[in-house]
């Protein structure tokens, strides 16, 4: 088996995933791995497969999520490898994956991060385009914004990579930013 590609990786989450704000998150996701996985010097188009296709449960089974990525996946052809960061995702939360490779850590880590990303951006009327991590970390420390999204779970990420909060910040927003007309997180009015 070969590691995983976009098209594949589309291919089954058009199968799964229906809902306008799962595909903007599966793309967010995608987005942020693409940059984590520049910073490491790694695959990124395989890296941005593994982040498009996180959820691809998460439609069908909110309330068991990942319980059913592996039933999904086993039968596509899927190499092992990426099913386990797949799950590694859901570390302390839905199951007890624990994230041990790089590519596992980042995605832990960027997963929640993309939703106070999106969430700031949607503020702003320049949107993503100049959101810098300064105005960012306001935002990460006020536990009401965007308050679904964990920031135990984001630091707890950043910290099985070795890298402070605020760089992995500053690659999120890069990877983002390279796709925030198609993210709707351009400048209003532009």
């Amino acid at each position: 088996m070969s590691a995983l590609t976009m098209d594949q990786a589309k291919r089954l989450i058009e199968k799964n995933v229906t809902e306008p704000h799962l595909l903007l998150h599966a793309l967010a996701v995608s987005s942020a791995m693409g940059a984590m996985a520049e910073h490491f010097g790694e695959d990124k188009a395989h890296w941005e497969a593994i982040g498009y296709l996180h959820d691809v449960d998460y439609e069908k089974y909110p309330e068991e999520h990942l319980d059913h990525a592996r039933a999904l996946l086993e039968g596509e052809n899927i190499d092992e490898a990426d099913i386990r960061a797949i799950l590694s995702h859901g570390y302390g939360l839905r199951n007890d994956v624990v994230p041990q490779t790089n590519l596992e850590k980042s995605l832990y880590a960027v997963d929640e991060l993309t939703g106070i990303v999106q969430a700031a951006s949607l503020m702003r009327p320049t949107g993503l385009s100049d959101l810098e991590v300064p105005s960012l970390k306001k935002k990460f420390k006020d536990k009401k914004f965007a308050a679904k999204c964990s920031r135990e779970v984001i630091q707890q990420g950043c910290d099985m990579l070795g890298l402070p909060l605020e760089e992995v910040m500053e690659l999120v927003i890069r990877g983002m930013r390279e796709h925030m007309e198609e993210l709707g997180l351009g400048a209003k009015g532009a």
